[in-house]
């Protein structure tokens, strides 16, 4: 009997549960992941990286001789020391090692005058290579070596271990030459071609004889039409032929098939052109991609047996964090080319041309900008000029990865190695996953989950270094797309997107992602239009207005109101369009538009309340905030630090500054003392610590620092002081700054600012350096010489309680060599004052 009960009642739940339809279930389908637990990530910084899989192990090689590995490609870990040497991981004794391309460019010579320039290498295990002691296999490193812009060199190395060390074999193509003798600045290499290997192979009949066309009319080497020297990739063919493309800027990218049993090129001898009209050229080989002075790097090229296709990516644009590094694809039925875009444009420019319209967009500078009243914190997901990539195809998966260095929106030139998984869509072009590689497969998705409103980015075809925010659309359940943008939808298959936009049709897929922002699955889509256009959204929670607007009002925050001494942006906008409106109980003290009048030096501090009205269709509510506005404060000084064998303000007017580690947030580090600028003591900074000052020692838009420094050594992006209302606003004083190097006060925040000197400082000597600011404007003094002035200068210390340190920052290298006399100031000195500060004691 108690069997028969237990039946009719599972039966009774069954049906019910039948009976509720599928969309009850897709809030819980929304939040359930792809594992049993949430990614963790462990980031890597290696630029230029080029991925190869040894076994179990994903390793990634890249410039300045730095590489990692990761068994998940999600948690990686380095294992190289950069350009030590003698005892360099990947290349033991690294002058020594690799002297026969050092000879031509590379090591202590012009733009690497100091320090070496070793580039963008690629490795592969190839069986076929003939060892000295006649074994077959070995592990092969191709890499650059570069001088300057154009003249450079590829060289290659071979190891028995992956890891390295690898062991030079030859020098194999160079760039930059000229037709006479001529050297490049700070340079003593003659850059005749005769000093190449192009005189060996003319002896050894590989080539006819030289190429006028390599040079123009004035003996400098032709860079219109020929490659520099530098990124080179080596992948197999489906025939087993064993091909190199390589080049960068401003001639194009070029091929050369590659010798099996020697790693050696197998020169097309003489110069022609392919059956389409591409040039052959005798000793650089066969033109792919690029020309005519147009940006175009880091060719990597993948064979995928399923479409029968080479896939060739290439980057456009400049890589720093200005630059509009953005990655392209073309493909090709041959190794050699032609290789064309979505709309059959050719990778080899017509001529001199914008190439923007040029190659599928695969990704450029983008955010998924987290709005007042999202989930999570920060300003969201983003990258700033990604590119440089290499790809991979899992033997085992079928899986496709894109691997790539970029930078990040409001963090500066900081770099990171990111994996995108990449989908095959109906048109046989691959796609980018939007978000990070993190486990996740390819599944059937259901369309109920599908529904609803995302955040959607197009990445269009142009390149700058602007950055493409989302906005909002939405999937709705009639198929029809509504929103930022119009138009419809399906899906197609088990997986695959059909999205009509604008007139384009985009075709791809829609996958669960982890979203880092929300700390989510989300359902994500990726698709991309014939005309080369990759279009991405990211699945938002499905909220009524009224919980929108709840949202936003627990979300809204104007930071310190306690202690305001400039003006507060006041946001208008939050998640989903919902609108915020603002009104003041008194506009003497902060207006509605957010402007601070503040008391007079030596008054009272006075008080406001700002009323904020938040809105979306016809829910509301409001949120209060009291504004307590501090008054100015007099002219003078404010905080000295004079190491005098501790971190004292001498001022007596804040706390004693703290040692870190080698960020501003870190544990640990030691600070010395050493002989100061005018007889005292001076800090001495280790170059892996740094100290951390009181906070608030600047709250005001009128302010001056002052302080002497002497580097031992200059990294690009050091700090000396620095001070940060937050990780996205802040200022640095770097001796070795942004673009050509010159010393230079830096800020970020909505905007960056670069007060540049117009030069660097010296090693070894004490310099002192000062900067004032009163409100918008800006000076820059070294040696008591004003060497900058300008105005458009961001108002970062807008609270009483921003951070400050000396040599650390949360991105860059700490500084290494002392700093003295520290003082901060009050409002903005005058030129004779600063002048006054700089005089030594003798």
């Amino acid at each position: 009997m108690k069997t028969n009960h237990m039946r009719v009642l599972l039966s009774a739940i069954l049906a019910f549960v039948l009976m509720i339809p599928s969309a009850a279930f897709a809030e819980k389908d929304k939040q359930k992941s792809p594992s049993s637990t949430n990614p963790s990530f462990q980031n890597v910084s290696v630029h230029d990286p080029s991925i190869i899989k040894d076994g179990d192990t994903y390793y990634v090689f890249g410039s300045h001789i730095e590489a990692a590995k990761s068994n998940d490609l999600i948690n990686w870990e380095t294992f190289t020391n950069g350009y030590t040497t003698p005892n360099n991981k990947l290349y033991g004794d690294l002058s020594k090692n690799l002297a026969g391309s050092f000879k031509w460019a590379g090591e202590n010579d012009s733009d690497s005058k100091g320090g070496f320039a070793v580039w963008a290498p690629d490795v592969f295990w190839n069986e076929n290579y003939v060892n000295k002691d006649g074994s077959k296999g070995a592990y092969m490193i191709y890499y650059s070596a570069s001088s300057t812009y154009i003249r450079s060199a590829i060289g290659y190395a071979v190891s028995q271990n992956i890891e390295g060390p690898f062991e030079y074999v030859d020098t194999i193509v160079y760039s930059g030459f000229t037709k006479q003798s001529a050297k490049d600045a700070n340079s003593n290499v003659d850059k005749k071609w005769v000093n190449t290997n192009i005189s060996n192979l003319i002896s050894s009949k590989e080539l006819t004889n030289e190429n006028d066309s390599w040079f123009n009319a004035d003996g400098s080497y032709n860079n219109n039409l020929y490659p520099n020297a530098i990124d080179a990739n080596v992948f197999t063919a489906a025939d087993g032929k064993l091909w190199m493309t390589y080049g960068s800027w401003s001639g194009g990218i070029y091929l050369l098939e590659i010798d099996k049993k020697t790693g050696k090129p197998i020169y097309p001898g003489k110069d022609g052109k392919t059956k389409d009209g591409r040039m052959i050229d005798r000793y650089f080989g066969t033109k792919i991609a690029g020309g005519y002075y147009k940006s175009g790097e880091g060719p990597y090229v993948v064979y995928d047996k399923n479409t029968k296709y080479y896939y060739l990516y290439v980057t456009y644009g400049w890589l720093g964090a200005d630059g509009g590094y953005n990655m392209r694809l073309f493909r090709s039925k041959s190794p050699d080319g032609p290789y064309v875009d979505a709309s059959g444009q050719s990778a080899v420019l017509p001529g001199n041309v914008d190439n923007s319209p040029y190659g599928n967009k695969v990704m450029g500078n983008f955010l998924f900008e987290r709005r007042i009243g999202d989930p999570g914190t920060g300003i969201g997901v983003g990258y700033v000029s990604p590119g440089h990539n290499s790809a991979f195809i899992d033997s085992k998966t079928g899986q496709h990865f894109l691997v790539f260095h970029s930078r990040f929106p409001e963090t500066g030139e900081m770099h990171e190695v990111r994996v995108h998984q990449m989908f095959m869509n109906s048109e046989g072009w691959p796609v980018a996953a939007p978000y990070r590689y993190s486990g996740e497969k390819l599944e059937k998705v259901n369309r109920q989950n599908l529904i609803g409103q995302y955040q959607f980015i197009n990445h269009g075809k142009a390149y700058s270094g602007d950055i493409t925010e989302s906005v909002y659309i939405e999937l709705n359940k009639n198929g029809k797309i509504t929103g930022d943008a119009t138009g419809t939808w399906k899906k197609t298959s088990h997986n695959e997107a059909e999205i009509k936009i604008d007139g384009s049709t985009y075709n791809g897929v829609f996958v669960r992602q982890w979203d880092e922002t929300s700390q989510s699955y989300v359902m994500a889509f990726t698709a991309m239009s014939n005309e080369g256009v990759t279009i991405w959204g990211s699945k938002m929670e499905d909220k009524s207005d009224k919980e929108i607007v709840q949202d936003v009002k627990t979300d809204l925050n104007l930071g310190d109101t306690a202690n305001v001494v400039s003006n507060i942006s006041l946001p208008t906008e939050g998640t989903r369009h919902t609108t915020i409106t603002w009104k003041t109980s008194d506009s003497n003290v902060i207006s509605a538009t957010g402007a601070v009048t503040r008391p007079e030096a030596g008054a009272a501090s006075k008080e406001a309340t700002l009323t904020a009205t938040i809105t979306k269709g016809k829910s509301t509510t409001t949120k209060t905030f009291v504004i307590t506005v501090l008054p100015y404060k007099e002219n003078g000084l404010a905080a000295q630090y004079s190491f005098e064998g501790d971190l004292s303000d001498s001022n007596a007017q804040f706390g004693s500054g703290t040692v870190t580690g080698n960020r501003i947030d870190n544990n640990g580090g030691t600070i010395s003392y050493t002989d100061g600028v005018n007889g005292g003591k001076a800090a001495k900074f280790d170059g892996a610590s740094g100290i951390r000052l009181p906070n608030g020692l600047i709250s005001s838009d009128s302010y001056s620092v002052s302080l002497w420094i002497k580097p031992e050594q200059l990294t690009q992006y050091t700090t000396t002081f620095f001070g940060a209302r937050d990780s996205n606003n802040w200022i640095s004083l770097l001796p070795y700054g942004t673009g050509n190097g010159s010393t230079e006060v830096w800020s970020g925040s909505s905007t960056w600012y670069d007060a540049s000197v117009g030069s660097q400082i010296k090693t070894g000597e004490w310099t002192h350096l000062a900067f004032t600011v009163d409100k918008d404007a800006i000076s820059v003094y070294v040696n008591g010489n004003e060497k900058y002035k300008g105005t458009g200068f961001p108002n970062i210390f807008t609270t009483a309680s921003t951070s400050f340190s000396l040599g650390v920052n949360w991105w860059d290298p700490p500084f290494k060599g002392s700093m003295d006399e520290l003082k901060i100031y009050d409002g903005s000195l005058t030129a004779d004052e600063i002048s006054n500060l700089a005089q030594r004691n003798e």
